[in-house]
């Protein structure tokens, strides 16, 4: 059951990333760069100070902090518990894939996934009561990043998936304690 799996992933694997083109390569290595997101950060800072004021902006960002910080150990206690090779670093796929990029020898889950997931979740619950379309502009960027992981040929999509899975799971978490320690406060 568990190697028809990893089949099946590596059989995803190879035809996503084998959708790119070289015209499209520079687009997705600046959508899987965490500094391209820098301007959606700056517009959810601002929306936070513009709903919750400042005070409670900064708990945000300490909410934030810790919401990277459990994403990105969970991936490299899960890298190195598993150590489940990237598939640029996989014998089998080398010579059937398009390799952008190739990072560690080790790869599950994407951190990235993970962490732009956790934000999704966790600033839709916050902010889309006052902004319904914020759910919908970061579904389509947690998406994009995720995609791009796969494209670029650092990760399979069962690491992408486990990554959307946890982070979710994590904002989530980390807007439920967030609520209840500073949102429910006088």
């Amino acid at each position: 059951m568990v190697e028809q799996l990893i089949e099946w992933d590596k059989s995803v694997f190879l035809f996503l990333n084998g959708l790119g083109s070289e015209k499209w390569d520079g687009l997705w290595l600046v959508i899987t760069n965490k500094f391209a997101s820098i301007p959606l950060y700056v517009f959810l800072l601002y929306l936070s100070i513009k709903v919750y004021g400042l005070k409670k902006t900064v708990y945000i960002l300490l909410s934030v902090a810790l919401m990277i910080t459990i994403t990105d150990q969970l991936a490299n206690i899960f890298k190195y518990g598993f150590e489940r090779l990237r598939p640029c670093h996989d014998p089998s796929l080398q010579e059937h894939m398009r390799i952008v990029i190739c990072g560690g020898k080790f790869g599950y889950f994407s951190a990235h996934a993970a962490s732009s997931f956790a934000l999704m979740t966790f600033f839709s619950l916050l902010l889309s009561k006052k902004y319904p379309l914020i759910s919908l502009l970061l579904l389509i960027w947690a998406v994009s990043v995720s995609y791009s992981r796969i494209y670029l040929g650092v990760h399979f999509p069962l690491d992408v998936i486990t990554g959307m899975s946890l982070g979710m799971l994590i904002g989530w978490g980390v807007n439920v304690l967030f609520s209840l320690l500073i949102l429910r406060r006088p």
